[in-house]
C-alpha cells in the first residue's frame, strides 16, 4: 500500500527511548514532518508485533538495540492536501524504550539523531505533542509502569 494517498490508515510504531534522563529524537528527512524532530519509528510489517517492529525500527533507523516496554500513547496523524484529500494517515503506537547497546547513527531517511534533555526541547523544531510526551516521561509525570496511555490526534 502506498504511504502517500493510502487506501487505509497505516499502523506504525514509535519508541521513546530513554537513556541517562535523556530521550532519543530523530530529525525526519521525509514527509510528513520533514525537518522536524520526532520519536523514531516506522511502519509495522505484516505479521510483526508492535514490540518487534519497535526493536527493528530502532536498529534500522538509529543503529541501537533497545528493550521495548509499555504503551505510552496512540497518536493519529492525518494530513490533507489542498483539495482536502487524505495525503497521509498514520496510527502510531508510541512505546517506552530503554537503551541497551549500540552506537547512535541514523539511516538515510533521517537527517540527524540525538539525545535530548527536557531543557533542550525549546531550542529545536520538536513536534509539540512529542515535546509534551518527552517532558511527561523525563519529568516522571507519566508512570512508566502503571500510567495509563492516552490518545492524541493531529488532523493537519
Amino acid at each position: 500500500m502506498p504511504r502517500e494517498y493510502p487506501e487505509f490508515p497505516i499502523p506504525s510504531v514509535g519508541v521513546l527511548v530513554v537513556k541517562d534522563r535523556r530521550a532519543l529524537l530523530v530529525q525526519r528527512g521525509h514527509e510528513p514532518s520533514a525537518g522536524r524532530w520526532t520519536i523514531p519509528g516506522g511502519v509495522i510489517e505484516v505479521g510483526e508485533s508492535i514490540h518487534a517492529a519497535g526493536r527493528r525500527e530502532l536498529r534500522e533507523e538509529c543503529g541501537i538495540e533497545v528493550e521495548v516496554g509499555r504503551h505510552l500513547q496512540t497518536f493519529e496523524v492525518i494530513v490533507r492536501d489542498d483539495d482536502a484529500r487524505v495525503r497521509y494517515h498514520y496510527i502510531i503506537f508510541d512505546l517506552l524504550g530503554t537503551y541497551r547497546s549500540g552506537e547512535l547513527t541514523h539511516a538515510d531517511d533521517i537527517l540527524d539523531s540525538r539525545w535530548f534533555a527536557v531543557d533542550d526541547l525549546p531550542h529545536f523544531d520538536v513536534l509539540p505533542d512529542v515535546a509534551q510526551l518527552v517532558r511527561r516521561v523525563l519529568d516522571g509525570e507519566l508512570d512508566a509502569v502503571n500510567g495509563e496511555p492516552w490518545t492524541v490526534s493531529s488532523d493537519a
